[in-house]
Order: structure tokens, then sequence, then C-alpha cells
């Protein structure tokens, strides 16, 4: 049996994001303290697998787990996970909106419920938690009044639903990453993403450089966020994501060129896409279309004609 660990403890959203994930099915399900404890035990080998929230739609980016990423020894992303994300504010029972003085969840939780909690409780104490699970446990201490979270969270904890659908953004959506040691990637769907991080010189046009070699191949970028490299004053790591696979010949392309271009490449998989359609269509390619309607046979051929040329053979 595999061991996967997610960011805990139980009745987390990504505890939810990761039962959906067929790797989950005969594995167990370890809780951990954040996303940083959970990479750091992929890392170490004391888990084969990890689940952490990469980006939400009202917040963006999970600046955590970006700047995991790009830490050593290296981890790819296996598989991605969505779920739209619904909020309740839980308390013990009996508890009334008036008597909640302070309230706990996660940043992300309280960043997508700040109208809410200004308009209906604008004297209470906001206190930021590692998850929204633990701001439930809190409340089931009584360390807090109340707390924001999941559903699923008030019967972990029995607690009762003082308030519900509180978020300010009622159809917000999370983007959960399924974490490895490195491997080899899974095979090609024909709606894959393939997620990279870089770092470039800081001087004129190297950023467009960069994004050239993604443009004239017909690679769509899906996300692009940027991170401060911790140990250069103004440099920063991109975190890109492309559609396609690294086994496209368009995508193979690009990451060689991206390699030359960069101080550093990072790549960090190669996975199916979870907004994929239901059904793709039989034999159904990649969605990169490299600009001048170029097809992998195409490339094909013209990686052909130049190892005829370099070999003296003109044609």
């Amino acid at each position: 049996m595999s061991r996967i660990g997610f960011l805990g403890p139980h009745a987390t959203f990504t505890e939810q994001a990761l039962r959906t994930l067929p790797e989950s099915h005969d594995a167990e399900l370890v809780p951990l303290p954040g996303a940083p404890a959970v990479l750091a035990a992929v890392r170490d080998g004391s888990v084969d697998a990890g689940c952490v929230p990469i980006e939400n739609t009202v917040e963006g980016a999970v600046p955590p787990v970006l700047d995991g990423l790009v830490e050593d020894p290296p981890l790819v992303i296996a598989r991605e996970a969505r779920i739209a994300v619904r909020f309740c504010l839980l308390g013990r029972a009996g508890t009334g909106l008036g008597q909640v003085r302070t309230v706990a969840s996660h940043g992300h939780g309280i960043a997508q419920t700040r109208g809410w909690l200004a308009a209906h409780l604008p004297d209470a104490e906001v206190r930021v938690s590692s998850s929204t699970a633990e701001a439930a446990a809190q409340a089931a201490r009584g360390e807090v009044d109340a707390a924001v979270a999941a559903p699923l969270a008030a019967s972990q904890h029995g607690l009762a639903v003082l308030a519900d659908d509180i978020a300010d953004n009622p159809g917000a959506v999370t983007r959960f990453v399924l974490l490895t040691r490195p491997g080899p990637p899974p095979a090609p769907t024909g709606w894959d993403r393939t997620t990279l991080a870089a770092t470039t010189t800081n001087r004129p046009g190297t950023l467009l450089g960069l994004l050239t070699e993604l443009a004239v191949r017909g690679i769509d970028l899906t996300r692009i966020e940027s991170r401060p490299v911790k140990d250069r004053h103004a440099e920063y790591w991109f975190h890109l994501d492309c559609s396609g696979h690294v086994a496209d010949p368009a995508m193979g392309e690009a990451l060689a060129a991206l390699h030359r271009r960069c101080d550093r490449l990072i790549y960090l998989g190669s996975f199916p896409r979870s907004d994929a359609p239901a059904a793709p269509a039989a034999g159904a390619g990649s969605p990169v279309v490299p600009l001048g309607a170029a097809t992998a046979d195409d490339y094909a051929a013209s990686e052909r004609w130049l190892a005829a040329i370099r070999a003296g053979s003109v044609t």
C-alpha cells in the first residue's frame, strides 16, 4: 500500500481533492501540518506522493507551494485535481453570530470570505490557521469561537453550521496537484499540461525571448507567475503552465530551446489536465498547434532532414 501525504488534518479541501484521484483509492492517506511539510515528506521518502493546493480562481497561486517546488531535491507533478470550494461558518452548538468574537481559517479561506465576515462579524478577530480543518479543530477545542471551513469539517469535529455558503465568490475553484519524486511522466492523453520554472538573466528582452520560444511553436501558455529568487535581489522565478506534453515534438523542442536560454530551467512534470473533456476524441493529438500548421509528422521530417544535413547528405 502506498502512502500519500496531504495538507491536513482530516476534512480539508485538500483531502477532498485527493480522494477524487485514483491514486488515493488503495493508499494510506497521511495528514501533514502544512504544504511545506508535505513537500518535505515526499522528498525524504516518508510518503510516496503528496497532495497540496497550487492555485485558486480568486486568490491565485499558493506561494509556499511555488517556492517549495524550486528547491532541491526535485519533485514533479504527476496529476492534478480541481474542486469547487464551499465555505461555512462552523462553531460549537448553541453559538449565535452575536457571540462570535474570534474566527479562524486558512489564509485563502479568509480571503475568499472577507466580505461576508466584514458584513456579518465586523468586530470579530480573524486568525490565520494552517488549514481550514485545523481552524475547525481549534473551534472544537474552544480556542476560537468559530471557523471558516468545509461542511465536512462540521461532522469531523462535532460542530454546528452557523452560516452556510459564505464565500464572496460562490463559483471559486481550487486546483490541487499530486507531487512525486522524479520518474517517467504519465503517457500523453491528448489534453495535457506541462509545468516549468525558469529563471533568466535580468536584462531587457529576456522574458520576451523565453515566451517567444513557446509562441513560435504554437504552445499555449495558460499560467505565468513570478516569485523572487530568495538569495538574489531583483531576480525572479517564472512559473509556467503550458498546454501539451513533454512527449510532443513541439514541446520537446521548446524545452530544449528554453534550456539554452535560461540560467536555470526546472521541469515540473507533464500530466493530464483536470479540465479535460469527458471523452477526448479517439487519437486526438496535443492541444499544441505550431504556427504554420506544422504537424508531428512535419517535425519528424524536419528532424530527419537536419540529421541528413549534419551527416553530409544535402537533399
